[in-house]
């Protein structure tokens, strides 16, 4: 395992899970909106306005390439549609562990408020995750190794569950992949 990739919609918890662990782990954090973000100098959402979605998939494949192909283990967050990408999926399974956080559309819907500052929310947040959740479940699944549900969970909390399969993929690995908890 060369990485630990974090995937999932938005409000799940990618990115305060990976900073997390990736402090306990000692390793480096790296946030893909975040990059894209200070690449572009400007938001997604001002990414998406100016250039449209597949602009913004593209800065996304290009950001994720280049964490992945970076030497040192690190820590991955992904953005939520990262997954739509085969050569995104491709990337991450041979890449590192991909860990899948989900959480019911309720708890996403509160974690995400309005949406004001998401792209893809419109004025109905809970609709929009749930038809996003329906449209990327079998990306997520096929990429990763194991799921953990967020929905009841601390940050802390979700980052002792990854980092407790990061050692066992460690003292054990696997040729096939992991079950989904």
């Amino acid at each position: 395992m060369k990485h630990l990739i974090l995937v999932g919609l938005m409000g799940s918890g990618k990115s305060s899970v990976a900073s997390e662990c990736a402090r306990l782990l000692g390793w480096p954090f790296v946030d893909t909106d975040a990059a894209v973000e200070a690449d572009a100098g400007c938001t997604v959402a001002e990414i998406f306005a100016r250039e449209g979605e597949a602009a913004f998939r593209a800065r996304e494949r290009e950001q994720l390439a280049r964490a992945c192909a970076a030497n040192e283990p690190s820590v991955i967050a992904c953005g939520g549609g990262a997954v739509l990408d085969v050569e995104n999926r491709e990337a991450m399974k041979v890449s590192g562990l991909v860990v899948w956080l989900t959480a019911s559309p309720e708890v996403l819907t509160e974690r995400v408020g309005d949406g004001s500052e998401r792209p893809l929310f419109g004025d109905d947040p809970r609709g929009a995750l749930e038809r996003l959740a329906a449209e990327r479940a079998d990306a997520y699944a096929e990429v990763a190794e194991v799921a953990v549900d967020t929905s009841q969970m601390t940050i802390d909390d979700v980052a002792a569950e990854v980092i407790s399969v990061v050692g066992r993929a460690r003292a054990a690995p696997q040729s096939g992949r992991w079950a989904p908890r």
